[in-house]
């Protein structure tokens, strides 16, 4: 009698696409797809991290290329999409982020946050989907939501909004496109140590409360998601859709 055998984690032979892709969780999402052997295109609003990015990558023996986008340019959006061949991995990471007080939110807080979180991520899928049901591409879209697309938190009116408001999203793309052999899900990180949020952990009060919230006892690093990525990135997450990976330490089981 045989053993049944684990499916491929691997992902030779795949092409990648990572928005938000030149420092932080962005970054550390193409160097997994690349290590797990996909073809990966970093993209961002300016060339120089993403272009550092895929030279790193290429370094250390991984294919990678750099491609300048502004995913809040629709149009540019769908141009980029239709001059390449289908993607088979869309890591949907590009986003901001404007901690206040639901007092003191404005209208221009709420749209650049939204416009981005949101708007941009819908139209970066639908366009990515697009191109693989074009092509007949079995894919695998990952939406980078967060913890606190689960629960709620101070000073976080807005992202909250933006990052539940994905967490919908996943689950209605995932049952459009799963005629398709397209998959849908989202990561949900906790709070995690990156050039955009270190400054914040220097107020030592807000790192107190932080810590208090996550049972595991230390704030996330980008390496706790790639395994993550990649898993969802895999065959190994075949019958994986219209879910949330939470990697959280905690936060949201109590």
């Amino acid at each position: 009698m045989g053993l049944p055998q684990t499916p491929a984690f691997g992902l030779e032979g795949r092409r990648a696409l990572v928005t938000g892709a030149g420092r932080g969780i962005g970054l550390a999402a193409a160097a997994a797809l690349a290590q797990a052997g996909a073809a990966v295109t970093l993209v961002a609003r300016s060339a120089g991290e993403i272009e550092a990015g895929a030279a790193a990558i290429r370094a250390e023996g991984g294919r990678a290329e750099a491609a300048v986008l502004d995913v809040g340019d629709l149009g540019a959006v769908e141009a980029f999409f239709a001059a390449r061949p289908a993607f088979h991995v869309l890591v949907n990471n590009a986003g901001t982020n404007r901690p206040k007080p639901v007092w003191e939110v404005s209208e221009e807080d709420y749209d650049a946050v939204l416009d981005l979180n949101v708007k941009s991520a819908f139209f970066v899928a639908q366009h990515g989907a697009k191109a693989m049901m074009r092509e007949g591409v079995k894919g695998s879209l990952i939406h980078m939501g967060s913890q606190m697309g689960h629960v709620g938190g101070p000073r976080r009116s807005l992202y909250c909004a933006s990052k539940w408001a994905i967490e919908g999203m996943n689950k209605a793309f995932a049952l459009d496109l799963a005629p398709h052999g397209i998959r849908s899900n989202t990561i949900a990180p906790t709070f995690i140590e990156t050039p955009m949020t270190r400054p914040f952990f220097e107020d030592q009060s807000f790192l107190d409360s932080v810590l208090a919230k996550i049972k595991l006892g230390r704030l996330g690093q980008v390496e706790d998601l790639m395994g993550a990525i990649t898993f969802l990135a895999s065959d190994a997450a075949a019958l994986i859709t219209g879910t949330s990976l939470i990697v959280d330490g905690g936060w949201t089981a109590d």
